[in-house]
């Protein structure tokens, strides 16, 4: 084992707003309820509802209460994959993605109708032609659930949310393809324009999550409010997104990255999105990034391990090629499915890193973070100089923990999932 001299790490803890809703299913119901008595649905037409790939926390229980509604109003409610080219853009796959977050008939009770042929919805005023998902669109109806959160590949006034549900997520890989090529901005309002007056969406579920992955609100809207609903709580979203409380360091370390944490693997609003797009304002500005596990959730799709400079062997040994590499071809950002340096422990790795951190302190201790991943920030550790900064500025404060890296025999560090 090296003989490295590692840097004391000090806990640190920040106040994230937790914020959220006491029962989701009675927010979810009296709206559902409400907007279906005003709706033409009528009893025994059929409704698909489209359900992503993004870990909305409580997915299982969101499905079942829209099932449930839609049934209580005489409708017959079946699941589609809404996740573009998630899944090895196989029906498949994509269906095995829904059973990983506990979407199946038994859970939430209603059929897993998966596809990947799709049909022309239609041409935007750019002449763009939109795809819609074959089964979704041979409903009466259709439905659509949207987390409302920045995106991590484009800033704008859409991202993340109810519009991107309705042209990219039911594109299919298709759909994904052509979006990905004409620019996400632009493209997602308008081909989520031309879903809605092909005439089928009856209502979307947009959902709002606070820093701890909780829901911090709830809404269901009409296909006319979609894009207006998706600008305004754009806003809340970006409020509530956690952050690290610093803005320069010399070297961050992830314990762990995947899809069910980011779209990205990593959120870029956490780490920068420069790292992805290698253009911009280096804001964040962490100048080393050390990855060391993919989520067993991933499925193999290690997206996004591009971001970082070091990982180790068990995150690229984790990764599957070919979910990865449709991935980043689908969405045309390669740079996220790159190998980067690489070593078989996590010690090496570390050693690695660490080492290169210290040379940009002039060899002392190197301003440094770790976290477990980009979505669990209330706690995370950091060296001396950066914990004597954050707790000047009254950004997070000492828990009285400390420690230094510390490996197994196999050189794995302890504490991190093998």
């Amino acid at each position: 084992m090296t003989a490295m001299q590692w840097p004391q790490l000090i806990q640190m803890r920040q106040q994230l707003d937790g914020a959220h809703i006491a029962d989701l299913e009675a927010c979810l119901r009296e709206q559902l309820r409400a907007r279906l008595a005003d709706s033409e649905a009528m009893p025994g037409q059929t409704v698909a509802i489209g359900v992503g790939s993004r870990g909305v926390s409580p997915i299982v229980k969101v499905v079942r209460s829209i099932v449930s509604e839609l049934d209580r109003a005489g409708l017959e409610p079946f699941i589609v994959p809404a996740m573009g080219s998630h899944g090895g853009a196989t029906a498949s796959g994509q269906e095995a993605v829904l059973a990983e977050y506990g979407i199946t008939l038994a859970s939430v009770g209603a059929p897993v109708r998966a596809t990947m042929e799709v049909i022309e919805l239609g041409r935007g005023p750019s002449g763009q032609t939109f795809f819609g998902d074959a089964n979704a669109y041979s409903a009466d109806h259709v439905v659509v659930i949207g987390r409302v959160k920045p995106h991590t590949d484009f800033k704008g006034e859409i991202e993340s949310g109810l519009c991107k549900m309705t042209s990219v997520g039911l594109g299919k890989q298709i759909g994904a393809e052509r979006i990905h090529e004409t620019g996400l901005a632009e493209t997602i309002p308008e081909g989520a324009q031309v879903a809605i007056d092909y005439g089928r969406l009856l209502l979307g579920v947009a959902l709002v999550e606070n820093a701890y992955d909780q829901p911090a609100h709830c809404e269901v809207a009409a296909p006319d409010q979609f894009h207006a609903t998706d600008r305004r709580l754009l806003v809340a979203a970006k409020r509530l997104l956690p952050r690290l409380p610093i803005d320069q360091l010399q070297l961050l370390v992830v314990d762990e990255m995947g899809k069910n944490i980011s779209g990205a693997g990593m959120d870029t609003n956490v780490v920068g999105l420069w790292r992805l797009q290698s253009f911009g304002e280096k804001l964040p500005d962490y100048h080393y990034l050390a990855t060391l596990r993919l989520t067993e959730e991933s499925g193999g799709n290690a997206t996004g391990i591009g971001m970082a400079d070091f990982v180790s062997g068990k995150l690229v040994e984790a990764m599957d090629p070919d979910q990865t590499y449709i991935n980043g071809t689908t969405s045309l950002v390669v740079s996220g499915s790159r190998i980067p340096m690489n070593f078989p422990t996590d010690a090496e790795t570390l050693e690695v890193a660490v080492s290169a951190a210290s040379r940009l302190a002039n060899r002392g201790t190197p301003r440094m973070a770790r976290i477990r991943n980009t979505m669990e920030l209330e706690e995370f550790w950091a060296s001396e100089p950066v914990a004597d900064q954050l707790e000047s500025e009254g950004r997070a404060e000492r828990t009285g923990s400390s420690e230094r890296f510390a490996f197994d025999d196999a050189g794995d560090l302890i504490g991190v999932a093998t």
